[in-house]
């Protein structure tokens, strides 16, 4: 990899930064470190005991300093992570010791039940290791390969920059938040902003160098104040009064689960503010709540007025029920502040969500810079202490935007060849490549015909026909079957008569079912997908009823798109001449994904998913899923998944790929080194297992999404509309890594917000990339996202696979969904369904 003795990693080396496209120059939410510290740091590990979350334990630190910082730590500022490291400028005149104190509490910290107050504590403080930042300068000059050394060097400097942050504000991993300027989400949740910060190893013009990724943050806290306010949102119910007629049971069910865990604070007793942690929630109100009381049986409201003098204004609620059975009337508990939503949002909420952090550019880099004020590193003692200085001003890196392919469609069309502007295009005048023909299909129509008259449904019925012929479908059955159903009855019955109805009418095999849902609501559609991917093993379309009344011609093209290719078609490609690497020798693109059960959840597995493309155009895909071990990031079975979907290229293609691309998405930097070693080995034993002398060449790269890098065009002629980048600009110099192959690459048309570009980072490559080469490739590939007309923000495989795992979630039998995509029974491994191998074959996760 490295051509000198030195081996700088055990990943891919940069092959030299790439010359296509228009240079333009950027600003970048990085700011760089002018002076790093050149002290030795000393690393101390630190246990404190009894065992208190981070919020807690720096509470602890605090007091500590405040104690013993001049007296026993030589005047020095040591900073900390929150957990077990201390990083000190100075030695401390010991190399191990133990201190013991009391915390001093009134109240009890932010996020913690409490114990009696004051609470005594131990902390003990052990030297670790002396941190040479020689060693770190030697990194960023090239001549020192990664170690663990650097690697902690590296964290010394993001515990640095988030210490004092973490002192003075709510702190999550990297960020940092705070409740001014919050906005209230449906549900009694709400947003704080805050802000990312991390300390990041790059390459300059001249050197290398360390940089701040600095961004604005977002997350969802837990409306504070009282509990009776946020359960009347919780409910969405108008006022308390509304309780007044008691919960059902699932409603009452649903409103404990969101309350479960929630810490609360009592307002009924005076000074003493006890804190309390909500368990579940009374079946009874607290009028007739009863419980033992000196031999006999009060109810909670009457306890109340008798104890506290205190007569109850809504003995109609449900009480809280918290630790070892106390009931508290839900007017006497106030919710603590600070506290995260860690629960998934809902539709409604993650619109809203979507709305308050949806920032164009100037308003996210005027925000950013903000932030900067805010973190005032110029005069932070700590950072002071370490000797150490950063840039005022955002990073200016140079950049490229790549020129767009021309993209293909079918020899008869109008436009059979044209290059698209602006990363978007439509299909007027344009045929798809290679249509499908669709004979035997059926309609359901999830509602009544009140709902949908019969007119309005033959009607879209025409349009949608009419738009797929003009597309280059081929449909000779103009008149399917149609079927009205109760979208709250058996779908799976409903969906079989539907398909013996279909195929009965023109006596031969269902091809596609399509279905008219009445809402955007996930149950439905869920069980839907579940039947035709996993019992009929039929490609269904879900089509919104809103959409049916007056059907639009772009919205009958969009939903051609989608039925063209899950019948086996192709909608658009790139002449073979533009892409190379898929035409010189027989090769196969992999894209792979492993997607996670929310926080939280602990029954559910996790999914992982591979697609390979089944042509030299790249336009057609495979699928293959497996259920694995929840949260497990490598791939358990991948070797499996690669036989199943060589085996189908073979059977595609008549022969075997000499060449293999697999772009895995959903990797974290943390996790490079587990993922390359079990995954490529994976994919190699697949190859010799199908025979011992077949060895393609294989490149692994990892597809990011999750980052904080943002970039804002400094020339009106190189932004868009919006004022981000225009589609095709790539960076691979000044952000990115200091001699490891990775890039930045925009590659879509942002409709809405600041663009997030996508971060490629090879770890493999037999294949011997250019930087131009990959970068080109990829971005071209981007053209050919099989279900729109605009260029994609991931690159397609990585992309199918996203939706394949997505939609395998559905696959689990006994799931009673909600609308927050969460259902409330959650399945194992063993109640997931695999889907009909020749569904397989085609797009039906489109």
């Amino acid at each position: 990899m490295a051509s000198s003795a030195l081996t700088l990693t055990e990943y891919v080396k940069r092959p030299g930064t790439g010359t296509v496209g228009k240079p333009i120059r950027i600003h970048a939410n990085f700011f760089e470190i002018t002076q790093l510290p050149n002290i030795n740091v000393t690393h101390y590990d630190v246990t404190i005991t009894p065992d208190v979350p981070p919020i807690v334990n720096r509470k602890v630190y605090e007091h500590f300093m405040t104690l013993h910082r001049i007296s026993d730590l030589g005047g020095a500022r040591p900073v900390f992570d929150g957990r077990k490291n201390i990083f000190s400028p100075k030695v401390f005149p010991f190399e191990s010791k133990t201190f013991e104190f009391v915390l001093p509490e009134d109240e009890a910290p932010k996020g913690v039940t409490p114990r009696r107050p004051p609470r005594p504590f131990r902390l003990k403080i052990k030297k670790a290791s002396e941190i040479n930042l020689e060693e770190l300068h030697r990194f960023l000059a090239g001549k020192a390969a990664m170690s663990n050394n650097i690697l902690t060097a590296i964290m010394a400097l993001d515990v640095l920059i988030r210490h004092k942050p973490a002192m003075l504000y709510a702190n999550v991993g990297r960020s940092f938040f705070t409740p001014d300027g919050a906005q209230q989400l449906y549900g009694g949740v709400e947003v704080w902003n805050g802000f990312y910060q991390s300390a990041r190893p790059s390459i300059g013009k001249y050197f290398r160098r360390m940089l701040i990724n600095l961004d604005v943050a977002a997350t969802a806290y837990y409306q504070s104040g009282p509990l009776t306010e946020l359960v009347v949102k919780m409910v969405g119910a108008r006022s308390v009064d509304d309780f007044r007629r008691p919960l059902n049971d699932r409603d009452r069910s649903k409103l404990e689960k969101s309350l479960k865990g929630l810490l609360i604070k009592v307002i009924h007793r005076g000074d003493v503010k006890r804190r309390f942690k909500i368990t579940k929630l009374t079946p009874t109100p607290a009028s007739s709540t009863l419980f033992a009381k000196e031999n006999s049986k009060t109810d909670v409201a009457s306890y109340f007025h008798e104890t506290y003098g205190r007569r109850l204004l809504y003995p109609f609620l449900p009480c809280v029920v918290t630790g070892r059975d106390v009931f508290l009337p839900m007017e006497v508990c106030h919710v603590v502040e600070a506290q995260r939503h860690i629960k998934k949002l809902n539709e409604k909420q993650t619109a809203d969500m979507i709305k308050f952090t949806c920032q164009p550019p100037h308003v996210r880099a005027n925000k950013i810079k903000d932030g900067l004020k805010i973190l005032n590193y110029q005069d932070n003692e700590y950072i002071k202490d370490f000797g150490m200085k950063i840039a005022k001003e955002m990073a200016m890196v140079n950049a490229r935007i790549l020129p767009p392919p021309t993209i293909s469609y079918h020899p008869t069309s109008k436009m059979a060849n044209f290059v698209p502007r602006d990363g978007a295009w439509n299909l007027k005048d344009k045929r798809v490549a290679s249509g499908a023909t669709l004979g035997s299909w059926g309609v359901v129509v999830f509602g009544t015909e009140r709902d949908l008259p019969m007119t309005f449904t033959n009607g879209f019925i025409r349009e949608l026909i009419v738009t797929c012929t003009a597309t280059g479908m081929n449909i000779p059955n103009k008149q399917p079957p149609i079927s009205y159903a109760n979208p709250h009855g058996d779908i799976e019955a409903i969906l079989k008569a539907a398909w013996l109805k279909a195929g009965n009418a023109v006596k031969s095999q269902p091809q596609l079912l399509l279905c008219i849902l009445p809402t955007t609501g996930v149950p439905l559609y869920a069980e839907i997908k579940r039947v035709s991917d996993t019992v009929l093993g039929i490609p269904t379309q879900c089509v919104q009823m809103s959409h049916t009344r007056s059907p639009k011609i772009q919205y009958c093209a969009n939903v051609c798109l989608k039925m063209n290719v899950k019948l086996g078609g192709v909608n658009s490609f790139l002449s073979g001449n533009q892409t190379p690497f898929l035409t010189q020798k027989p090769t196969i693109l992999f894209g792979a994904d492993v997607s996670h059960p929310a926080p939280g959840d602990m029954t559910r597995p996790s999914i992982a998913s591979l697609v390979g493309s089944m042509d030299h155009k790249a336009a057609r895909y495979a699928a293959t899923v497996r259920v694995q071990t929840a949260r497990t990031e490598s791939i358990a079975d991948l070797g499996g998944m690669v036989v199943e979907l060589l085996k189908t290229f073979y059977q595609t293609c008549g022969q075997k790929p000499d060449r293999i691309l697999f772009y895995r998405d959903g990797v974290s930097e943390g996790q490079f080194a587990e993922v390359l070693r079990s995954e490529v080995a994976s994919v190699r034993a697949a190859c010799t297992t199908l025979d011992a002398r077949y060895k393609p060449t294989i490149t692994f790269v990892v597809v990011q999404k999750r980052h904080h890098a943002r970039f804002f065009p400094m020339g009106k002629e190189d932004s868009d509309r919006i004022g981000n980048c225009k589609p095709g600009t790539v960076v691979d110099t000044g952000i990115v890594h200091p001699f490891e192959f990775d890039f930045y690459l925009q590659s879509h048309a942002g409709l809405q917000g600041t663009s997030r570009p996508t971060h490629y980072h090879v770890l493999y490559d037999e294949n011997r990339f250019t930087a131009d080469a990959l970068q080109e490739f990829t971005y071209k590939l981007c053209h050919l996202y099989a279900r729109c007309t605009r260029t994609v923000s991931m690159v397609p495989p990585a992309y199918y696979a996203h939706l394949v795992a997505a939609r395998a979630r559905f696959h689990s039998r006994g799931e009673r969904w909600s609308d927050t995509e969460s259902s409330e029974a959650g399945g194992d491994e063993s109640t997931y369904l695999a889907v009909k191998p020749d569904l397989l074959k085609v797009m039906y996760f489109m």
